[in-house]
């Protein structure tokens, strides 16, 4: 038999209960938050070193079929289409579109590169900004 309940009472959680519940779940949160968004930085680093090396090749490419890298004033856009009818050009050297780095900012070309280099390829990372750390550091290619 179930006990008769009088109407107008229902159990139900206390307020302390659910205080406690909400404080555990908040302990949690802010344990596994910070690590998680940690990962998604990592990642995102990751994704742009490996999308940098898929640029490279197409670069590489390039410069066996006319003989140079693209000049800085073209950029990265000489890989798609033929930028003032460059000979020997035989592209387009990416399968799509050039991607943007994995913070919505198109990647950064020079002719010719710092330090000797034939080009340099970067991206400034989160904040867009040279220098910083974490998330916000530079990535370079090569």
């Amino acid at each position: 038999m179930h006990p008769q309940r009088s109407p107008g009472r229902w159990r139900g959680f206390t307020l302390l209960e659910l205080l406690v519940v909400l404080l555990i779940i908040a302990l949690l949160a802010g344990y596994v938050g910070p690590k998680l968004f940690g990962e998604v930085g990592k990642a995102r680093s990751k994704t742009a070193a490996s999308q940098m090396k898929g640029i490279e090749s197409a670069l590489d490419r390039y410069r066996l079929d006319t003989g140079h890298y693209p000049p800085s004033d073209v950029g990265l856009a000489a890989l798609m289409t033929n930028q003032g009818s460059t000979p020997g050009w035989e592209g387009p050297y990416m399968t799509s579109a050039i991607p943007n780095d994995p913070w919505g900012k198109p990647y950064i070309y020079r002719v010719p590169g710092e330090n000797g280099k034939d080009y340099d390829l970067f991206t400034y990372g989160a904040d867009g900004k040279p220098g910083g750390t974490g998330e916000d550091a530079d990535i370079f290619s090569k």
